[in-house]
């Protein structure tokens, strides 16, 4: 007599993910140019010239090992650029060149076994120079603010498509690196004499956020290899570059607040690092936005004549003060409970575009009509996609006529 038995084998559950977005790899790139970002980031089709990709890591780097050598030997500034900071770029390079990171131009950086006429006399570009105007001009002071350095963090949000049935998850996971937490005590011996603390003071942060001289506070850093945005007063609620960034720390501050070792947070502080020597095109455009009144920082009369008398050749580059490009290269952004709910919202709608544009993608519409080419001229001008980018191609139409 044979025995049925029935089992019942229950069905492999439908795989749930959590989408996971960059700070600056996902939400900065998407803003960049939406249909770029398609390429670059889910394509996997990296850009062929990545000078700004390239850079922004090596001086990541760069001042991050700078701290550790500091620490380590407190080697008094100002650094010795063949001595002090070359084997550091070096050891950056090195590593980087192991992932598959060269770099991209000779013109912009001088590889490591090109020398100039010794090996003690190796030749310095423009590169190198920014570097070692970084740690001269604002290590000494940060250093010894420094707390911590690319410091993960990430949180979870509500995924903002509450009005899509087929969405690919209830939440998001957004992660970021912070490049400096500093910690700050207002009455500290590292506080006296401190030009960063002295910008703090300029802006009456501690006033504005009502600082216990006491208590000890955590300010959030970033370093970009750029020049600073565009300011316009009258489009301060339009996304634009300088909103993104300091949508960035702000949400940047919100992730931090939620982990355990977190203190206060007071301020946010960017350095955009080309500023201390910006190339002859950097400076075309900060010629631009003196004219046009589209900058926050005060000019002195006598920087104003350099730059308006400047005829756009690196022959007569003119020499501006460093005072100037100081100011130029350092921002400090308020941290509130207001502004950080705005830059939040500000990125959950960013991340509401990416999700539509993935979901229209994934039910059959082609890549050109799911993603928006957005990007502005410059983005435009050193994309590898525009020959086949139909906004690039309708603007410069002339260059595609078939006679």
């Amino acid at each position: 007599m044979e025995l049925s038995i029935k089992v019942k084998l229950s069905t492999k559950s439908k795989e749930y993910n959590i989408p996971e977005y960059s700070l600056t790899g996902d939400l900065l790139s998407f803003l960049t140019c939406n249909l770029q970002y398609r390429y670059q980031n889910k394509g996997f089709l990296p850009p062929s010239r990545p000078l700004q990709l390239w850079f922004g890591e090596f001086v990541h780097g760069v001042m991050e090992e700078a701290y550790t050598v500091w620490t380590l030997k407190k080697t008094q500034f100002p650094w010795d650029w063949l001595k002090d900071i070359r084997p550091i770029e070096e050891k950056i390079d090195q590593r980087m060149q192991a992932r598959g990171l060269y770099p991209p131009n000779p013109k912009y950086f001088t590889p490591y076994n090109c020398v100039g006429e010794s090996d003690e006399d190796p030749s310095k570009r423009i590169i190198s120079t920014r570097i070692e105007n970084s740690i001269n001009l604002w290590g000494k002071h940060l250093f010894p603010l420094m707390d911590s350095a690319e410091v993960l963090i990430k949180g979870l949000r509500k995924m903002p498509l509450k009005d899509v049935i087929n969405r690919r998850s209830d939440f998001y996971c957004v992660n970021g690196v912070i490049d400096v937490i500093s910690s700050l005590k207002i009455n500290s011996s590292i506080s006296k004499d401190n030009l960063i603390v002295d910008y703090l003071k300029e802006e009456n942060f501690y006033k504005k956020n009502h600082i216990n001289s006491e208590k000890e506070y955590e300010i959030i850093i970033d370093y970009k290899g750029m020049k600073r945005p565009q300011y316009d007063s009258n489009h301060l609620e339009h996304r634009s570059t300088w909103n993104y960034h300091q949508w960035q720390i702000l949400t940047y501050s919100w992730l931090r607040c939620r982990q355990a070792n977190s203190r206060p947070i007071i301020s946010g502080i960017i350095f955009y690092l080309n500023e201390l020597l910006p190339s002859n095109e950097d400076l075309l455009v900060i010629k631009r936005d003196v004219e046009s009144n589209k900058t926050d920082v005060e000019i002195s009369k006598e920087d104003r004549e350099l730059i308006e008398d400047w005829d756009g050749t690196e022959k007569n580059f003119p020499e501006l003060s460093d005072s100037f490009k100081l100011d130029r290269s350092i921002r400090i952004i308020e941290i509130n409970d207001e502004k950080v709910k705005k830059a939040l919202r500000e990125f959950d709608n960013v991340v509401n575009d990416i999700e539509k544009s993935t979901l229209n993608e994934g039910i059959g519409t082609s890549i050109k009509n799911s993603w928006k080419a957005d990007g502005d001229n410059r983005t435009c001008d050193a994309c590898d996609f525009k020959n086949f980018c139909n906004k690039y191609r309708n603007e410069h139409s002339q260059f595609f006529t078939v006679p």
